[in-house]
């Protein structure tokens, strides 16, 4: 024999509404996340300090560095100083608003890095920064 409830049996329901706000929340706080997450491919030197360093590279620009030993290197491939001059000429060809940024080790002779922003010049880009890292 089969006893029944007096109380009516009502169907579950799944709300899916607060789900929904959670994810939108969850996509949203990634996409953040991942915008942030930008990583510059460089050569690894001991930058100078300075106390107006800012940290606020883009991930649309070129990065240079000079080493202790004078060498440059565009983003983590090493160059001679013509090869430089074709690369930069070739990239501004194609985006002429690229900002160039320059990383010179502390130990750089002041020569080698007059000579990598000139490159830089001679290839038409205006917007050449020195990269300094704060004290």
């Amino acid at each position: 024999m089969k006893l029944r409830s007096p109380i009516p049996a009502r169907k579950g329901r799944l709300e899916i509404i607060p789900l929904i706000d959670v994810m939108f929340f969850l996509l949203a706080s990634f996409m953040m996340v991942s915008l942030t997450m930008t990583k510059q491919k460089t050569v690894k030197v001991n930058l100078p300090g300075a106390s107006t360093a800012q940290d606020d590279l883009k991930p649309d620009n070129i990065s240079l560095a000079v080493s202790a030993a004078g060498d440059i290197y565009y983003g983590e491939e090493r160059l001679a100083y013509t090869e430089l001059e074709q690369r930069l000429a070739a990239s501004f060809k194609t985006n002429p608003a690229l900002p160039v940024y320059i990383s010179a080790d502390a130990d750089t002779r002041h020569a080698d890095t007059m000579r990598a922003i000139d490159a830089t010049r001679r290839a038409g880009f205006r917007t050449v920064s020195l990269q300094a890292k704060r004290p």
